[in-house]
């Protein structure tokens, strides 16, 4: 008797959160969930009359606020455009159109060290432009 007693407790306690988890699996607002150091052309098609830094500002305004100690300002992103160094990021991306744009990434301090050398105390900020 009571093994059935636990046996159907835990059963039930699988049933609650199971229906909890399926309930609560959405993105939100029904769509998928959008990855957070990614805007890609489907986010930027419904902006192409801003600027990049008005779209990053919108949809993933964490990119541009200084990391670490004192963030002044030494600690703000760089923005690689096309594979080049371009400086800060949020100067840069403000001569940049939205319609020029095929995707833009963010990449941690540590992560854009490693890859692209010192000097990214703030990350990166790295845009592809679409092909002419």
């Amino acid at each position: 008797m009571q093994l059935n007693r636990r046996l159907l407790i835990i059963g039930a306690f699988a049933l609650v959160t199971g229906l909890a988890g399926c309930a609560s699996g959405g993105g939100g607002e029904g769509g998928p969930r959008r990855d957070p150091n990614r805007i890609t052309s489907e986010e930027l098609a419904e902006y192409t009359t801003l600027t990049a830094v008005d779209v990053v500002r919108r949809l993933r305004p964490r990119w541009l606020q200084g990391r670490g100690a004192g963030t002044s300002g030494q600690n703000t992103p760089v923005l690689i455009l096309d594979g080049a160094r371009m400086g800060d990021a949020q100067s840069a991306l403000r001569s940049i159109s939205v319609s020029d744009i095929q995707e833009m990434e963010y990449m941690n301090a540590s992560d854009a060290t490693m890859r692209f050398g010192t000097n990214f105390t703030g990350g990166a900020i790295i845009v592809r432009s679409r092909s002419r």
